[in-house]
């Protein structure tokens, strides 16, 4: 993938970058692997808004991507790359010989006409699925199940990787893209290779309006809101923050404050917090 540039003919083509789209193979996405979803916008079922800064956006209709990756030696042929507005990595089209057809995460060089599979006799090739017990050390893996049979939950940004580091027993150790050492039972699924579309965190965005396209509404700083809305507003000018540290809208420590459960069920499987 590479990036295109703009000349500043306006204020919103100066300094903005897009992607050139050069391995999408289609704009229609397949019908039957298609739904609509209704956006809550950051409102709960009461209309109260729980996530700020969420709304508007493009209409988008959602891509069923297979996650599970449970068609076990069944080969698939890569019909497509497409563009997916739900997330930032690429998605592949699969033709199985059975006659299904299935989305799956775009890996880096994986290209239209290939071959892919899964189950425990796969080869060591992108976009193939294993169990990690079968994958040797060193390799690069994405789209890891937490749990064996839920589908992948993890490392399924554009551009990620995990890497394998070592077996021992039940257990498989991973380096995860945040630099955390963790460690996931030796049945949990992965796929083989790295995301696509790895030039993805270059782009730069160039305007407001691009982040209103994705459903991103403006933030606002609290030391310039009044004191009946936020912990850091009023006083006259650019005023100081005024507590002992930061907070949040609600009043609780921010920036830094560690949120993570301190009797997480998983603390037992992290070797290495991430930094």
């Amino acid at each position: 993938m590479a990036i295109r540039l703009y000349k500043a003919y306006t204020p919103g083509t100066r300094n903005r970058t897009v992607s050139t789209f050069e391995e999408i193979s289609t704009n229609k996405p397949e019908k039957s692997l298609i739904k609509y979803i209704h956006y809550h916008k950051g409102h709960n079922n009461q209309g109260v808004i729980t996530s700020r800064h969420r709304g508007g956006g493009h209409k988008k209709k959602y891509r069923l991507i297979d996650f599970k990756r449970n068609k076990i030696n069944i080969l698939a042929k890569v019909a497509s790359i497409e563009y997916d507005p739900n997330r930032n990595a690429r998605i592949a089209l699969l033709h199985y010989i059975d006659g299904t057809k299935k989305y799956i995460l775009h890996p880096r060089s994986l290209s239209i006409g290939q071959f892919v599979t899964s189950g425990p006799d796969a080869t060591i090739d992108v976009g193939n699925a294993l169990p990690m017990a079968y994958i040797p050390l060193g390799t690069a893996v994405h789209n890891i199940e937490i749990k064996a049979g839920k589908g992948g939950q993890i490392v399924r940004a554009a551009g990620t990787y995990a890497q394998i580091l070592a077996k021992e027993g039940d257990f498989v150790t991973l380096k995860l893209p945040s630099s955390e050492v963790r460690l996931f039972r030796k049945e949990c699924y992965a796929t083989i290779g790295q995301i696509g579309n790895i030039d993805y965190n270059n782009i730069t965005i160039g305007k407001a309006g691009r982040n209103r396209w994705l459903g991103k509404k403006p933030k606002v700083r609290g030391i310039v809101m009044n004191p009946v809305d936020h912990p850091h507003g009023g006083g006259e000018g650019k005023s100081p923050i005024g507590r002992k540290q930061p907070m949040t809208p609600w009043g609780k420590p921010a920036l830094g404050v560690k949120t993570r459960p301190t009797k997480k069920y998983s603390n037992s499987y992290i070797l290495r917090k991430r930094k």
